[in-house]
């Protein structure tokens, strides 16, 4: 299969779902953290969070993800002698896939979740309070499951984008499906059989979530529609 390279583009793949999925648990936590932040009514957390989402988006994934690996290698070097540190300090390519492309979609979903927040009537909230439940009962029982409702769309549109995005990790050397899929190609000089594999890949986990995520819009507008009923 694959001149013999199958299995090795298949526990790429396996590594790139893990990171996409890794990412985008730390991209769910700083977008809910971002959003906090956007709809606080202390000015400089507000300033703070569009700050943050602003100048993330505006820059190119990958030339964010060479500034973080590269030059966060390089700033940690440099401070960890000054704790006497003296070893060299190598940053492991998949914990700072992980960090950099949360980092970067958690901005995104600072976005997603933010206009989520902001569709849910502020009469919803209100009448939680009214009933005795504290902030954090009318936090969790009924803003969350609302949200979601209305943050799916976005957060599909972002995870997608993300999965693709896994890709650009490999020039940092995580050897990641694209990664394998390059070495094959290099060694048997056969680059159209060996990315067109990882696309069929790429689809297949895309059109997956896709159905999840559907099934998940679903139940959730099921459930809010009984429970307005």
């Amino acid at each position: 299969m694959l001149n013999g390279y199958g299995s090795s583009i298949i526990e790429g793949a396996w590594l790139t779902l893990i990171l996409a999925l890794t990412s985008m648990a730390v991209a769910i936590v700083l977008g809910l953290i971002g959003a906090a932040f956007r709809l606080s009514p202390v000015r400089w957390l507000a300033v703070l969070g569009e700050t943050y989402s602003t100048v993330i988006r505006g820059i190119p994934d990958l030339v964010l993800i060479l500034l973080i690996f590269y030059g966060g290698q390089d700033m940690v070097n440099r401070v960890a002698p000054m704790l006497g540190y003296d070893d060299y300090i190598d940053i492991n390519p998949f914990i700072a896939g992980v960090f950099t492309m949360g980092f970067i979609f958690g901005a995104y979903l600072s976005e997603t979740f933010r206009g989520a927040f902001m569709a849910i009537p502020k009469g919803q909230a209100e009448a939680g309070a009214a009933y005795g439940m504290s902030g954090l009962q009318v936090f969790l029982r009924i803003l969350v499951p609302q949200m979601i409702r209305f943050a799916i769309p976005g957060f599909t549109n972002n995870w997608l984008v993300l999965t693709k995005a896994t890709a650009l990790i490999s020039v940092v050397g995580l050897q990641d499906m694209m990664f394998k899929a390059k070495s094959a190609a290099d060694a048997t000089r056969e680059p159209f059989t060996f990315y067109l594999a990882v696309a069929g890949l790429y689809l297949l986990i895309t059109s997956v979530s896709l159905l999840a995520l559907r099934f998940l819009e679903k139940r959730y507008s099921v459930g809010t529609k009984a429970a307005e009923l």
